[in-house]
């Protein structure tokens, strides 16, 4: 008998059936990887198993036992935590009060600070990090937030613990902390639940691997039976090859970008770099090195940068976003909800927000154009949602990328910067995403991509700029990449 039982669970989402019938056993002290394509119902599955959303058909069992996990406290008092991979938190709160949320400690009728502080810290060393429990969850990092995250989970004692995509926003060194981590709760007996979409870390924690695809459940196999391809094809019906960008083959042309001794007190000093029409310039660093605030400050969202920025041979006045539009410059952010994204406004809105001049005629939105522009956009990038009209936080995270990258393909742009492009996005869609850059420097475009992950790097980009603690440390041309080069050069 199975530890955990999900049988023949359904949900279904207004205009989207998520899960259609999917039944999945879970072994005690095992960690179960859960795969498929962006949309494929992992996200939902897990949520419904956390009793953040309510299954329309189906059990859930532990131990043989039906179990009803109503909402996300009903769900822990059974021994199951969830680790989202979108962050909740109260942000003008300490990392101690998040952590305690609902079980504050208190001492005559106040809060206890000590007895928070105590416990929290002791959170927090039990997953192997230092942190000042005190820091207002503001404060942190995309990486920190997530580990505080995991810190409340495993607080918890959970019998259960569900990751959904836990290394999408951490560090080398924070993801090698969380994977230990996973190796002790596993001694302990506890059964986690795996969801990523990295290979290396399925095939590396993983005892079993579930793929789901459309909803439905594909396969569940032992991880030591399966392999790279086969799990690739189970997620997207087909076979997924990689090819060598066609831009590679293109002779760059003007210059369309130029940097020079760009600087922001505390954050990077003296960058300089070019990248010219019909190529795609890589940016690596180790989280905190200064790529994403170097991006920023190039498209005008750093006020207090100093330096020259050229689009096209014309300086560009720095700390102004709207003539960095004006001069087409687009920016794809690293973190999608915060800053890519309205998600309470429809897909339709959101691809059309930035550019309504575009689509304006006489001081009026052309709704014919504008609906038939972003139809094509949501066609060519291949985002599944029910119509143009649907609210984007309802989708999955890979199609909220994908609105966030094609409302800057809204009207050509001479330069365009992606800030981790393919972040928490399946095998299939970044696949497709990487050829849907490959096709943008073909036509003329000057793409400037940060990346953490640098497989993504060495395959896509014509050549390498490395950042260190705020510095350019080197720039490595195509026909001298290597993992190791890039990394001494990092570090």
């Amino acid at each position: 008998m199975a530890f955990l039982s999900v049988e023949h669970i359904s949900k279904i989402f207004p205009g989207v059936r998520a899960l259609d019938d999917v039944s999945v056993d879970f072994e005690k002290g095992s960690v179960h990887a859960l795969m498929g394509e962006n949309g494929a119902g992992k996200s939902t599955l897990g949520k419904i198993m956390g009793g953040i959303y309510t299954a329309d058909a189906g059990v859930i069992k532990i131990e043989g036992q039906e179990v009803h996990a109503t909402d996300p406290l009903a769900a822990q008092k059974l021994g199951i935590a969830l680790v989202h991979q979108e962050l909740a938190f109260c942000p003008n709160l300490s990392v101690a009060e998040n952590l305690q949320l609902g079980t504050t400690p208190q001492k005559f009728g106040f809060v206890d600070r000590a007895r928070l502080a105590g416990r929290a810290q002791e959170l927090m060393r039990e997953i192997g990090v230092d942190m000042d429990v005190h820091t207002p969850v503001a404060q942190l990092t995309t990486g920190q937030e997530q580990m505080v995250q995991i810190a409340a989970a495993v607080g918890i004692n959970a019998r259960i613990i569900i990751f959904d995509e836990p290394t999408s926003s951490l560090s080398v060194n924070e993801s090698e902390q969380l994977f230990n981590l996973i190796g002790r709760l596993k001694e302990r007996g506890t059964t986690i639940i795996y969801v990523s979409h990295r290979m290396d870390e399925i095939f590396r924690l993983s005892d079993v691997v579930t793929v789901l695809r459309d909803g439905k459940h594909v396969a569940t196999e032992p991880i030591a039976q399966t392999n790279r391809q086969r799990l690739i094809r189970q997620m997207v019906g087909r076979d997924v090859l990689a090819k060598r960008p066609k831009h590679l083959d293109l002779t760059p042309g003007e210059e369309i970008l130029r940097v020079e001794n760009l600087s922001s007190i505390g954050k990077f000093e003296k960058v300089s770099l070019t990248v010219r029409k019909n190529e795609i310039v890589g940016m690596a660093g180790l989280v905190g090195a200064g790529r994403t605030e170097i991006a920023k400050a190039i498209f005008g969202l750093d006020r207090q940068a100093t330096g020259d920025v050229y689009v096209k041979g014309k300086k560009v006045r720095l700390g102004n976003v709207n003539e960095s539009m004006t001069r087409q410059m687009g920016y794809l952010p690293e973190d999608r909800k915060k800053e890519g994204l309205v998600l309470m406004m429809s897909i339709l809105d959101n691809i059309s927000l930035p550019h309504l001049d575009f689509f304006s005629r006489l001081g009026f939105v052309d709704q014919g154009k504008e609906r038939t522009e972003v139809q094509k956009l949501t066609n060519r990038l291949r985002v599944k949602a029910p119509s143009l009209d649907s609210v984007t936080a309802g989708l999955s995270g890979g199609n909220q990328q994908k609105v966030a990258l094609a409302k800057w393909l809204a009207r050509s742009c001479d330069l365009l910067m992606v800030d981790e492009p393919t972040r928490g996005v399946d095998v299939g869609a970044k696949a497709e995403i990487y050829e849907l850059l490959d096709e943008i420097a073909c036509q003329g475009v000057a793409l400037l991509m940060i990346s953490s992950e640098l497989p993504e790097l060495l395959s896509l980009s014509r050549r390498i700029i490395t950042i260190r603690e705020g510095f350019v440390t080197g720039e490595l041309p195509h026909d001298q990449f290597s993992q190791e080069a890039l990394l001494h050069l990092m570090a």
